[in-house]
């Protein structure tokens, strides 16, 4: 299995959207042209990585808690 920063932005919703039970409060700020995605709101990270397209992943112990996309709406 990919790293999950390994995997394109798109696969990364994708997989998200389709893990069985598993849901995602998505918000976005359009003057920061921020995406913020959590996958347990108000879960406080431990970690975070700033990947090379500009993702950041945030952490709580090896669990994906979140991921930020920066220029979002740049994305194809």
């Amino acid at each position: 299995m990919a790293a999950v920063t390994d995997l394109p932005f798109a696969a990364l919703l994708e997989t998200a959207r389709l893990a069985p039970g598993r849901q995602f409060w998505s918000s976005y700020d359009p003057e920061a042209d921020v995406l913020y995605i959590s996958f347990r709101p108000g879960a406080p990270a431990t970690d975070g990585e700033l990947t090379d397209d500009d993702l950041v992943v945030r952490y709580d112990g090896k669990e994906v808690v979140g991921i930020t996309v920066l220029h979002a709406s740049k994305r194809p």
